[in-house]
Formats: C-alpha cells, structure tokens, sequence
C-alpha cells in the first residue's frame, strides 16, 4: 500500500474537515521494547500519521530534546535496521496508520539507497523525510523511493523564496512539511498568524496537504496551528516526556501516551470550536 496510505488518511481527514496530529517519536528510545510499545499505542492516543526519528549522531536541525533522544537510542544500540524492525513490529499490528520515516542521509546512503527503499516499503513504511538532502542531490534517493512506492516528504522553511520552491515541491508526494520556526526543533514556538499565509503558498505551489511542525508544544498551539494547517506535528515535547519519566521512575509509555491523547484532542476539536466560536 505505501505512499496510498498518506493520500488516504489525509483524504478521509479532509472530508471531516478536521487536521492531522502527527506524533513524532525516535525509534529505539529509550530501548526498542518501549519504543515499539509507545508506536502501538499512538494510534489509539489519536495520533493519525506517526513519524518515527532514525538514530544519528550528528542530528543537526533538532534542538537539545530531540538530540538527547538520539543518543538514548544510540546507547540501547539501535541501528537503521532495528529501525526498520521495529516499525516491521508495529505494521503487523496496523495496517492503517501511516509511519514517515524521519532522519538524516548518511545512515541511507550506508545502507545504500535502493536497499533501503526496497527495505522500507517490506516495513511498512510510507514515506521518508531526510532533513539534510537538499533537493538537487535528491535524485537517485527519489528515484529509489518512487521504484517502491515510498513518498518523499520535502521540508519547506520560511526561509525557502519564489525561486527556491519548484525545486523544493518537484517530487514531492504525501504532504509538504512547513518547519514553522527558522532554527532547530523544539526551541521556538510556531505562530498561527505567521504560518497560514506560508501553508496556503505552498498548498498552491504543491497541491499537497501541508504539516506545520518545529514549533507547538502544548495543545493549544497545537489547536491554533490545525486551524490553519492541515496538520500538526508534535516530536520534543513527546520525547520530552520520556525523559521526565525516566528521571521520576514512571511508566515511560503511559506518560508519553497520555500526552499524545491530550495533543489530539486539541487537534481533533479545533475546527470545531473555531466554527461554534
């Protein structure tokens, strides 16, 4: 099913006029046990799409939470293949729910490029975001990707001008991931005045649904952002709450989990209360 995944559950959110909350998690954080039991319950928890982080040591647009993430899951010794493995776990489970890959290009090219699609798409895994692949380098990766079904996520940023953005959007499948702040994850907050006129620049420049994450971390930005989005993504303040339940000896998953409900719901609810208001 691959990338048809994404279309349809973006598709189906359309036709009840309500946006997606993507939850973002790092595999293998803080053990692959764990992980996997929080990935089988965010579906549940209302999360609608589910990007799941690949470890790298060098993550260089994420902010301190989501670095520390990484080498939580670095150090339980996860590796592209666990990765793969994990999400392969969950897929078994949910044959619905779609799962983005998110990370970095060494660990891709490594692995090289044609096995990691064609290892993807046995995962279960319907599209890849590759935060350090620029668009003039990603050929041979869109290529591979499209051979198997897989979607390639583009990253569009405030930054990206009237010149840049046919190169951003040309092979663009699935959705268009708007980073809302200019920086690294989890620092700074997104404004939903500031971000609706760049997703509705890029809704027509794409034709894609448009994901506003980098910058909502409670459910209230949450809310403000679906209004304008089509959907919101949460990822540091979800591993955040890993590492506060690490530190207070609580049940990793159910706090995490708890979280992601309450992310939701804001999300979920948002249109409709902007309608009664």
């Amino acid at each position: 099913m691959t990338a048809t995944r994404i279309e349809a559950r973006f598709a189906a959110l359309k036709a009840e006029n309500r946006a997606a909350f993507i939850a973002y998690v790092m595999a293998g954080d803080p053990d692959a046990a764990t992980s996997l039991d929080i990935l089988r319950g965010l579906p549940a928890a209302g999360a609608d799409l589910i990007e799941l982080g690949m470890p790298f040591s060098d993550p260089m647009a994420e902010g301190p939470p989501i670095q520390r993430a990484a080498q939580r899951s670095l150090l339980a010794k996860t590796t592209l293949n666990s990765t793969l493995g994990i999400a392969k776990q969950f897929r078994d489970g949910d044959q619905t729910t779609p799962i983005i890959l998110m990370g970095y290009y060494n660990p891709v090219l490594h692995h090289g490029l044609e096995a990691f699609a064609a290892d993807a798409a046995d995962a279960g895994i319907d599209g890849v975001i590759i935060v350090d692949c620029p668009p003039e380098e990603a050929g041979p990766l869109a290529d591979a990707l499209d051979a198997a079904g897989l979607a390639l996520i583009r990253l569009a940023t405030p930054t990206t001008d009237d010149k840049r953005l046919p190169a951003v959007v040309a092979r663009t499948r699935g959705f268009i991931y708007y980073v809302s702040v200019a920086g690294v994850t989890g620092v700074k907050e997104a404004v939903a005045a500031d971000v609706a006129p760049a997703v509705a620049r890029l809704k027509a420049a794409s034709g894609l649904p448009v994901a506003v994450g980098f910058g909502i971390r409670t459910p209230q930005r949450a809310a403000e952002i679906a209004r304008v989005a089509d959907a919101a993504v949460v990822g540091s303040a979800l591993v955040d709450e890993i590492a506060a339940a690490l530190e207070g000896n609580e049940n990793v998953t159910n706090r995490v989990l708890s979280s992601a409900a309450a992310l939701a719901k804001a999300v979920h609810a948002a249109r409709v209360e902007n309608l009664e208001a």
